[in-house]
């Protein structure tokens, strides 16, 4: 009688390596293909296009923006605006974040006034900022910071408050610093708390970047919308809409992108 020796183990391996090659992305670039065609079908049989425009229109709109400059003009602008509230809501918000789950007693005190201002539409301070901090890039990106702000703290806060009170323990019975168990415990344990507050953040940075030149500016894709819609100039409008959603949408999958690194670091 003969034996054949069967690796199974290789077998879920292989199905997971299968698993793993496969990715989303064709059939996501696949579905809005669809939908971009059906738009294109609905604008020519089903409304006017004066009313939504079309694909194809809002392509030859953004290729002559292209051409001229001015969308890399409005783009980067309200990147910078949105990019730099995000980031400095990070900056600020982790480390209260922290000292807030690390003080529950202060927390507690507090928690009445952080609720408030994270309930209070932000959307109403826009006129008050432009008034505060002028026109130009700084209003936006406070403006882009107080959306993002309360994300962070209440994020890491709740993050903080999952981890492991016995780990906790065992590294005050070590009398370890706590520098050390920030760095060693606290922060590992927060990092996908992080970089949820990144992924939700990203959509409100933009929102308060676009509201604020909405209010008052001289640029940005919040500012070419309203000039657009005043003209009743409904290709612009979408085009700028549209922009928006790519830019939001790469942001997201570089955040994905980063996320699924430190992960497999942790």
């Amino acid at each position: 009688m003969v034996f054949t020796r069967t690796n199974d183990a290789s077998e879920p391996t292989k199905a997971g390596r299968g698993s793993r090659i496969s990715s989303p992305l064709p059939g996501q670039v696949a579905l809005i293909l669809f939908l971009l065609v059906l738009w294109e079908l609905a604008s020519y049989y089903l409304y006017n296009p004066f009313w939504g425009s079309r694909p194809s229109l809002i392509a030859q709109r953004l290729w002559q923006l292209a051409i001229s400059g001015d969308l890399w003009m409005h783009t980067s602008t309200t990147l910078q605006e949105a990019g730099a509230g995000l980031l400095f809501a990070a900056v600020v918000g982790v480390p209260i974040g922290i000292g807030l789950a690390r003080a529950p007693r202060l927390a507690r005190l507090l928690d009445p006034v952080i609720m408030g201002l994270y309930g209070l539409p932000r959307v109403a301070l826009a006129p008050l900022f432009i008034l505060w901090f002028g026109i130009g890039l700084f209003s936006k990106i406070m403006m882009s910071f107080t959306m993002v702000l309360f994300i962070f703290i209440l994020n890491v806060m709740e993050g903080i408050r999952t981890i492991d009170k016995d780990q906790l323990d065992l590294m005050t019975s070590m009398r370890a610093g706590r520098f050390y168990v920030v760095w060693t415990v606290l922060l590992p344990a927060i990092v996908p708390w992080i970089l949820a507050s990144f992924r939700i953040g990203v959509g409100l940075a933009l929102i308060g970047a676009v509201v604020g030149e909405l209010i008052g500016s001289n640029r940005g894709l919040g500012w070419y919308v309203e000039s657009s819609g005043g003209q009743l100039d409904t290709t612009g409008v979408f085009s700028g809409l549209i922009v928006l959603m790519v830019l939001a949408m790469l942001a997201n999958y570089l955040i994905g992108f980063m996320e699924r690194k430190i992960v497999r670091w942790r």
